[in-house]
């Protein structure tokens, strides 16, 4: 079983956030928690965001605990996003494009142990007799 989150137009570049993505994928994901609280970089941040995402929607979907299941990190994607395109004043009445980056970050989680299936609930419908 496996959960996805997903972080979109991440104000920063995602050359600097694949730098500390690559510390974390494949990971444990207790592992990875506190590699990205102890880490001084400005990705960990958000990366951690989306790893807490991912583990409460594996737990919303399971409906089991995380904490009794083996979670590890996946897939993590570092994609680039648009570009925010800013004008700066130049000499001579000229400006220089200023492109202020962004990036979309996936996150899947799954446990390395076999997560019981859910019993779906069955509705059924009885036919009225007219």
């Amino acid at each position: 079983m496996e959960a996805v989150a997903k972080l979109r137009n991440c104000p920063m570049s995602a050359r600097k956030m694949r730098l500390v993505a690559d510390n974390i994928r494949g990971k444990d994901v207790a592992t990875a928690l506190d590699i990205l609280r102890f880490s001084k970089r400005e990705g960990a941040y958000w990366l951690e965001k989306v790893l807490l995402s991912a583990i409460n929607n594996w737990e919303q979907k399971t409906g089991e605990d995380a904490a009794e299941y083996d979670l590890y990190i996946k897939t993590l994607l570092v994609d680039e996003g648009p570009f925010l395109k800013r004008f700066r004043p130049a000499p001579h009445g000229r400006a220089h494009r200023i492109r202020k980056r962004t990036n979309h970050v996936t996150v899947v989680v799954a446990s390395r142990v076999e997560v019981p299936e859910a019993e779906e609930d069955t509705v059924t419908y009885e036919e009225e007799e007219e």
